[in-house]
């Protein structure tokens, strides 16, 4: 247990130290918005949630896998596998998991009252990749664990989806110039901050595109992605057009944020 925590505090300071380095010699985007309004509430649900977790589950997804592999539970575990395949079907069937539960918190209204504290960020940069709603990460984290049981995925395996996941989820947030040959070759394979920042759209046709955290290929095969924004990464404007007051968007008002108004018109199943 104390060398997971090791392992993922590590990885995630890092990664952060990294991408903000980098956002701060080639930013991507001019930002429009307080930073420092925007990183006290993004950083501030970053410390918050860790911690509501670990009081609310007794278990989170390193233990499932844990129990698991004791009792037998999940296909991976009733396998006769070489370890290396286990541990890549294990981190591609998480990920795909993932991309679905993405979907569901837009194609739900009462999800997407959850998930829309995500999109509210007015700017977007590696601490947009953190902002999330409590709620939303906990039944996150329930998703998890029961994919978990399910799959019967390697421990290694989960650990390591985890680190990939919070360490993707900072760097495909990143106001980061990346070349475009280069960014062209990476999101044949994984979600780059290009690709993903699409997603952040206030055009709610783009809102409802490029679902993918880790690996690009879901949205390739599942009919979801989309090349590039339609008025350029420049010129686009990120956020959810019934949100644009920062001063309704601090953390106080985040955490009461899903109880406000009408869902909106993102949801999927409203179009």
């Amino acid at each position: 247990m104390k060398l997971e925590i090791f392992i993922r505090m590590l990885s995630f300071a890092l990664v952060f130290l990294l991408v903000a380095a980098w956002e701060f010699r080639r930013p991507r985007r001019v930002l429009t918005t307080s930073k420092k309004r925007r990183w006290i509430c993004n950083l501030g649900l970053t410390l918050f949630n860790p911690v509501a977790v670990r009081l609310v589950f007794p278990v989170v997804a390193v233990d499932m896998a844990l129990w698991a592999e004791g009792r037998g539970w999940g296909v991976l575990n009733t396998l006769e596998l070489p370890f290396a395949l286990e541990m890549i079907l294990g981190v591609l069937a998480m990920d795909l998991v993932i991309y679905f539960q993405h979907v569901l918190f837009h194609a739900v209204p009462a999800l997407w009252r959850l998930h829309r504290v995500h999109h509210t960020d007015l700017d977007y940069d590696l601490t947009t990749g953190l902002r999330f709603h409590p709620l939303e990460i906990f039944l996150s984290m329930a998703l998890k664990l029961a994919a978990v049981a399910v799959i019967g995925p390697p421990v290694a395996a989960v650990l390591a989806f985890e680190v990939l996941l919070n360490g993707m989820a900072m760097f495909n947030h990143g106001n980061i110039q990346i070349p475009a040959r280069l960014d062209c070759i990476l999101r044949k394979f994984v979600v780059t901050p290009d690709m993903h920042r699409v997603h952040h759209s206030v055009i709610i046709k783009e809102t409802n595109s490029n679902y993918g955290f880790n690996i690009s290929w879901w949205d390739r095969l599942l009919g979801t992605y989309r090349d590039r924004p339609a008025r350029g990464h420049e010129g686009m404007t990120i956020g959810l057009a019934q949100f644009r007051d920062p001063a309704r968007l601090t953390l106080p008002w985040l955490l009461v944020l899903p109880a406000l108004g009408d869902p909106g018109p993102q949801p999927i199943n409203r179009h």
